[in-house]
């Protein structure tokens, strides 16, 4: 982003817009539309995979919000970044993938079967204790 703002000399401070149709002006969310319908068929041709796939300018947010959580960045952080009113909104976006449950489930640590012991021999709270 800052090479492509350099390339246009902006300055990354100031409110100008940084992506303009080919009018010169502010592009859309009908334009991103555009755009992404323009690729994603010219992608199809190349990727079968792609041939009953959708793609929209909120699918760019919902991708971004992943990614961030992805890198550790806290809910709170990606809510407010989105602009949501709503910690709930954000949670929306949190869908948790694969690659992420499984070091999730790795970071779990077993309990060693000596320290176990019949659940007739203790309480909720002590083995919560235990914990």
């Amino acid at each position: 982003m800052r090479a492509f703002c350099k390339e246009r000399s902006l300055d990354l401070r100031s409110n100008a817009k940084v992506f303009l149709n080919h009018r010169g002006e502010e592009l859309t969310r009908f334009g991103v539309r555009y755009i992404l319908a323009k690729y994603l068929g010219r992608a199809r041709s190349r990727v079968p995979g792609l041939a009953k796939k959708r793609l929209h300018p909120h699918s760019m947010r919902h991708s971004a919000a992943i990614a961030l959580l992805k890198s550790g960045v806290d809910l709170s952080s990606i809510s407010q970044w989105l602009g949501h009113a709503s910690l709930n909104t954000t949670n929306r976006y949190a869908t948790i993938d694969l690659e992420m449950k499984r070091k999730a489930i790795a970071q779990v640590k077993t309990i060693p079967r000596s320290s176990r012991t019949p659940w007739k021999d203790r309480t909720i709270l002590g083995w919560l204790e235990s914990l």
